[in-house]
């Protein structure tokens, strides 16, 4: 997709197309000194900055916005960070479907970890994008970062047999990265939460993708893919759940989530159907996260299941709800949703489930 003798015209008047992540009181001066650059002859000399382009084939499927981060000036000298961000576009099963596709890093001929992200239902790529705060995280390690877009903000028979028209198209995404040679194909993950979580679980399960790890909050496997579950290998597993999720029950039962209703195994259930695919034994080991916060009245705990080939791991909030933990969340409460769904419960602020979500994706080679 991205290679170094490749090149990208950038004209100074499409900088109001680009993603910015910077504060809004740098970005004006940031983008007026980058555009002033563009127009001298040692712009790259002075920046050290390289724009690299794209294969003329994937051209016609992916609109590229750069995003160029410049740091304040440290101790006198000045150092430089960008991003590359835009939305993949492809054909599947005839329908043109998109996702977000995110490089925190200079873009290179190697190929690369990829890490593909469902956002829940009646959500989106951006949404997930902004709330989940990943590439915060991993932006040292710089994986590839996709989050694809459902159909109407609804993954399609995410809890049921067969093959969908979405597996279809994550399958197809997945194909289309590896063959414009910006996927690793043994270094791919997949990560959900609530319906996007079924999904992630739907398709580590039909062994149509060989995924490298399987991260998933916020939701357990539905019942009727138990029997069918059987990934390609066994496979690195992240569960977060929390015992007073009033959308996904703990213990097992209908989900009451907006966009699925259908019946789940419990955590337990869902664990150890992964462990036993992992080889694991009876035991596991148990770490409790120190309670920062008592307010929330809820408690983290990580139990991990022992002598796996791979890691099988739950995080376990005892008394959380449908609500990601967070150290140092605003509130461990939520409102009470305008459109009438249940709310969803409390916010456990004893541990941060983003980090311990990459710094598991991180161990696996992510």
């Amino acid at each position: 997709m991205f290679a170094h003798d490749q090149t990208v015209v950038c004209r100074t008047n499409e900088f109001s197309s680009y993603e910015n992540t910077m504060p809004n009181t740098a970005n004006s001066m940031v983008l007026a000194r980058f555009a002033a650059a563009l127009r001298s002859e040692n712009w790259h000399a002075k920046y050290g900055i390289l724009f690299f382009g794209f294969r003329a084939r994937f051209r016609r499927l992916v609109t590229l916005s750069i995003g160029v981060l410049i740091a304040a000036s440290i101790a006198g000298s000045s150092s430089v960070a960008w991003a590359a961000s835009g939305r993949i576009s492809l054909e599947s099963g005839g329908i043109t479907r998109s996702a977000i596709l995110v490089e925190h890093a200079r873009l290179k001929k190697s190929r690369r970890p990829v890490i593909i992200i469902l956002h829940g239902g009646g959500g989106s790529a951006k949404r997930v994008r902004h709330m989940l705060g990943l590439e915060e995280k991993s932006r040292s390690a710089s994986p590839i970062m996709v989050y694809p877009d459902a159909i109407g903000a609804q993954w399609s028979h995410a809890a049921e047999p067969g093959t969908g028209q979405d597996s279809v198209f994550i399958r197809d995404l997945i194909a289309k990265l590896v063959s414009e040679g910006i996927a690793d194909r043994h270094r791919i993950f997949i990560a959900g939460g609530s319906s996007g979580g079924l999904m992630a679980l739907k398709l580590a399960c039909s062994g149509d993708a060989d995924f490298a790890g399987v991260v998933v909050y916020f939701a357990s496997l539905p019942a009727d893919l138990a029997e069918s579950c059987k990934p390609l290998h066994p496979t690195p597993f992240l569960l977060i759940l929390a015992t007073a999720d009033p959308s996904v029950p703990y213990n097992g039962g209908e989900s009451n989530l907006l966009d699925v209703k259908a019946e789940l195994l419990s955590g337990k259930a869902t664990l150890d159907l992964f462990g036993k695919l992992a080889g694991c034994g009876p035991n596991r080991t148990t770490t409790a996260f120190a309670d920062h916060d008592t307010r929330d009245k809820s408690r983290a705990f990580l139990d991990k299941l022992n002598g796996c080939k791979v890691p099988v791991e739950l995080l376990r909030i005892e008394g959380g709800g449908h609500l990601l933990p967070r150290i140092g969340a605003v509130s461990a409460g939520a409102r009470v949703p305008e459109d009438g769904s249940t709310p969803p419960g409390v916010r456990n602020r004893d541990v941060d489930a983003p980090l311990l979500i990459w710094d598991f994706l991180r161990r696996l080679g992510a």
